[in-house]
């Protein structure tokens, strides 16, 4: 049974023992994932399932704040990004959102992820104008549940915009693909020149 779904950063910055004073300048997503984090615990999920593109603080920055309120008996299962197509993560998303609906497991789904990395000349990867474009159009389309509007993105985009996430995120949409849901965007900000959103995925009984 699917319960919930989270998009989530995982940036290491926004924990507190790694960021320190930083952590200030992320405090939108460090409230959302806190909001996030609640609402998932009160619907009861017994198993989480986590994607990432990344090992280490792919799975770990979102299960900090993210399982905080969960028991320590959840089942937890992570999924790897490795295959570059977007199309493969829409599809695989559905065959498992196909696998969760036949079980009574009640279970939650994480899609970690950052946006673009080029949102600002001081940050780590540059400025590129395309980072800030993908970025409004994926935040757009996560509010509008628009899948084909992800899927069918430019591909210059992609590349000049150079995300990480949306992979991640095609995944819980395919999750999602055959139950009646509303996704709500509860931040999105890039201090330090990525994006970072948080975003919920929640089933309509």
């Amino acid at each position: 049974m699917l319960v919930f779904g989270v998009i989530s950063p995982h940036p290491p910055i926004i924990i507190p023992e790694i960021g320190g004073r930083e952590i200030e300048k992320v405090q939108k997503t460090i409230s959302a994932l806190e909001a996030a984090a609640e609402k998932m615990a009160d619907t009861k999920p017994e198993k989480l399932l986590i994607i990432a593109p990344h090992t280490e603080h792919g799975y770990e920055v979102p299960l900090y704040y993210l399982g905080k309120d969960l028991p320590r008996q959840t089942k937890l299962e992570k999924i790897l990004v490795t295959n570059p197509s977007y199309q493969h993560y829409f599809d695989l998303g559905k065959q498992y959102g196909a696998e969760i609906a036949r079980t009574k497991q009640r279970t939650a789904v994480i899609a970690s992820g950052d946006l673009s990395h080029v949102l600002k000349a001081e940050g780590p990867y540059g400025y590129d104008p395309a980072g800030p474009q993908l970025d409004k159009l994926i935040v757009q389309a996560i509010k509008e549940k628009d899948v084909e509007g992800l899927l069918t993105i430019d591909q210059e985009l992609l590349m000049n915009g150079a995300e990480c996430g949306l992979r991640s995120i095609l995944f819980l949409f395919g999750v999602f693909a055959e139950s009646n849901y509303t996704t709500e965007v509860l931040s999105y900000e890039g201090p330090f020149g990525v994006g970072y959103m948080v975003a919920t995925f929640n089933v309509i009984p």
